[in-house]
């Protein structure tokens, strides 16, 4: 190594190391209000921590609140909302379609001398396949849907078995329900949008109450419908709660009707603001809460 760069690199470590007085005076009466001393090392650390601080301060910033919705291509809550609305609206127009076919089938069975299948119990059967189902799902949502159709296969099998034993069930007009929570029903159960629930918007934090006595049989979390809590109740009744912030119960723990089970919240991609997505299903197919219950 020449000897004139081992000179230079030494001199260049020896600024490094030199210390440096960074001062402020006041202007006129030229007194010292404040003043650091630094070698070239910790300035210069000093400024790489300073840099990194503000580069970790903008990415919390962004993640964290509505500032990210400014960054272009970023969907905001009316580009979610217009999602769900145009995937609603492609799932209506296939159904249609789909009406329109069994129409045209029965009119060729009729022709050719055969009995019409009515089309409420195609439409059932075709849901129940999920043949109308358009969006794909997460992991966690797709073992949800398991584990719900095992469970209907189960209830399905239930009513089946208690049919040959003679046993009939209590109809639905008879059982008396608690309403889940109060407030104003604002997306109401539609068997053609595969919408089988109904949305209730209540005051925040407001307290989900189970709607019979029953057993928790799944408290999840999904990242469509957030936090998720479902119970088996008697008579093959089953009860769903979806979107909640918080849920109160676990899997296996029973329950008392009027019994708190969730808070009311806002958590999930498929959701536009603060509600409680209420199900309810009878012997393997979804009902109309509204039929039942007074929210």
């Amino acid at each position: 190594m020449p000897k004139e760069y081992y000179q230079d690199t030494k001199k260049r470590q020896g600024k490094l190391k030199h210390k440096y007085r960074f001062s402020a005076y006041n202007d006129e009466s030229l007194k010292q209000l404040w003043h650091i001393r630094l070698s070239g090392i910790e300035a210069w650390t000093l400024v790489g921590s300073i840099i990194a601080a503000i580069i970790a301060l903008v990415v919390v910033m962004i993640a964290f609140t509505p500032l990210r919705e400014l960054i272009p291509g970023y969907p905001n809550n009316n580009t979610r909302r217009e999602i769900v609305q145009n995937a609603l609206r492609a799932d209506s127009l296939e159904m249609m379609m789909y009406k329109w076919e069994l129409h045209l089938a029965n009119i060729n069975r009729i022709v050719s001398g055969k009995d019409p299948v009515p089309i409420e119990s195609a439409l059932i059967d075709s849901v129940r396949r999920g043949r109308t189902r358009i969006r794909s799902h997460s992991k966690e949502d797709s073992l949800l849907r398991l584990e719900v159709e095992r469970e209907v296969q189960f209830h399905v099998s239930s009513l089946e078995s208690n049919r040959q034993n003679g046993l009939q069930l209590q109809p639905l007009e008879s059982v008396h329900f608690f309403a889940p929570v109060k407030g104003a029903v604002t997306d109401k159960f539609d068997m053609l949008k595969e919408h089988f629930a109904v949305d209730i918007v209540a005051r925040p934090n407001a307290v989900v109450s189970s709607t019979l006595d029953g057993t928790v049989v799944m408290a999840a979390w999904t990242s469509e419908t957030g936090y998720v809590i479902q119970l088996q109740h008697k008579n093959n009744i089953i009860s769903t709660y979806k979107h909640n912030a918080k849920l109160l119960k676990k899997t296996g723990e029973a329950v008392k009707a009027g019994e708190a089970i969730a808070i009311v919240g806002n958590s999930g991609e498929l959701t536009t603001g603060p509600h409680l997505h209420f199900e309810l299903w009878y012997n393997g197919y979804p009902v109309d809460p509204e039929k039942y219950i007074s929210f």
